[in-house]
């Protein structure tokens, strides 16, 4: 009986030093969680056995128990690295299409070759669908998809409004429109520029120049011209009235509705548009009322490449643009086209939303990092890789969003460390081995009564 009682504590100490071992060897592990393993004392009772003089059968391992508690996070310089600062769990699969699925603390991520975020063993990320403006559009963990991150975004948008917001200076030369001469900035008081795109996704360089014209102010009113040309080339505004209006109204002033033509470089006319301030300085209108280009394209300025939309033209759109005594100065342009986008960054949220942003100024929401959680934590089955398994002692996957409920929030260029403590295990591990060694000396000790008894004549 002894033998076994002491066999069974040296099993319990080996068992111990293992479980110590295994911990202090995942120390630098991303995501592990430490192991304790705990022991419980052997009965043999009956009904008719003394429990006064029941001695024991010795120790037995009754569990060794994962502790989940959090680890240390270690801050990193990329984004795609992940630590989960409170409860839950990734979601990853080690196939696309499965629901094999297997979860892990280890936030260690990067994109293979198809652009699918996945871990060291190449096990796909899980995340939930989402909307244009980020929301999640399920949280259930059936609906979860592998998180794919494109490098290119969408398909190019033609340009076919710009914004413009700005102040002219009403103290500027007055100069003549008929002279105008893009090549001559003499000619012309000011001018700002703004890339605009084709239908191909093709940039190109609008400029807008601004001319303040002699004999442009009227009774109550003063006037501007605008010229426009992309990439250099001329553009006719449609619509626009042509030549200096020389005539007068009724009441004797100069109705100043056409007062911005020039002669085209390359032979012709250019046709501009007329903006109009009132005596303090308010936009009142433009003549046209519209400001929209000619057809870019073969039937109108040719400025476009072949296979481009020829009949593209611009809207040119005044914000409250003013006319005060103070220096030239945009404060707003904007255009509505887009570029094919190449991926630049992609950024990570504490909600788990994860953006890509791309060359062409967009930012689109990819998907939403799933978390889940369990009712058992202890209860996971262990499948290496730093990943578990649920179990009937675990319970079913429960499914959320970081920051929300019981999930903690996820931060991003940061990993969680191993939660073993390092100082403790060096002194468990001493332990054990005094515990190893008092088992194996009772062990002896009992052969040694065994052979002094076998000896006795």
């Amino acid at each position: 009986m002894s033998f076994n009682i002491a066999l069974s504590g040296i099993a319990a100490a080996q068992k111990d030093l293992n479980t110590t071992a295994n911990n202090i060897a995942n120390v630098n592990s991303v995501g592990f969680k430490e192991s304790r393993a705990e022991f419980a004392d052997v009965y043999a009772n009956s009904i008719f056995s003394n429990g006064k003089t029941a001695v024991g059968g010795g120790v037995t391992t009754s569990q060794v128990a994962q502790q989940f508690h959090q680890g240390s996070l270690q801050f990193t310089s990329n984004s795609l690295d992940m630590a989960i600062s409170g409860g839950g769990f990734f979601v990853t699969s080690s196939e696309l299409g499965t629901q094999d699925q297997s979860y892990t603390r280890a936030g260690a991520f990067k994109v293979d070759s198809d652009n699918y975020m996945v871990d060291s063993a190449g096990n796909f990320l899980q995340g939930f669908p989402v909307d244009g403006d980020g929301n999640s559009t399920s949280v259930s963990l059936t609906t979860t998809q592998p998180i794919q991150i494109p490098d290119t975004a969408g398909s190019p948008v033609k340009t076919a409004d710009i914004g413009l917001q700005m102040n002219l200076n009403v103290g500027e030369e007055a100069l003549d429109p008929a002279k105008f001469d893009p090549d001559d900035s003499d000619t012309f008081n000011n001018s700002t520029s703004v890339t605009i795109y084709d239908s191909l996704g093709e940039s190109h360089i609008m400029t807008t120049y601004f001319v303040k014209p002699t004999n442009g102010s009227y009774t109550g009113e003063s006037n501007w011209a605008a010229f426009y040309a992309v990439d250099g080339e001329p553009v006719d505004v449609a619509g626009a009235a042509g030549t200096y209006e020389t005539d007068t109204t009724d009441n004797g002033t100069k109705d100043g509705n056409a007062l911005a033509e020039a002669t085209n470089p390359d032979g012709g006319t250019w046709k501009g548009a007329v903006i109009k301030f009132n005596s303090v300085g308010a936009y009142t209108g433009s003549n046209p009322e519209s400001i929209t280009t000619e057809a870019l394209g073969s039937g109108g300025a040719e400025v476009l490449g072949p296979g481009a939309d020829g009949s593209q033209a611009i809207k040119v759109n005044f914000n409250n643009p003013t006319q005060y005594a103070s220096p030239f100065e945009v404060t707003e342009l904007t255009q509505d086209g887009i570029t094919v986008g190449r991926l630049t960054n992609v950024g990570i949220g504490s909600d788990g939303l994860v953006t890509a942003s791309y060359s062409n100024g967009s930012t689109v929401p990819l998907s939403r990092v799933a978390l889940v959680r369990f009712a058992n934590e202890q209860g996971l089955s262990q499948v290496g890789n730093t990943s578990w398994k649920a179990s009937i002692d675990s319970g079913a996957a429960l499914a959320g969003e970081a920051n929300s409920g019981t999930f903690g929030s996820i931060k991003s260029s940061a990993l969680e460390q191993s939660n073993v403590d390092l100082t403790t295990e060096l002194v468990d591990l001493i332990s054990a081995q005094r515990n190893f060694q008092a088992n194996s000396r009772t062990l002896e000790v009992n052969n040694t009564l065994n052979q002094t008894i076998l000896q006795i004549r």
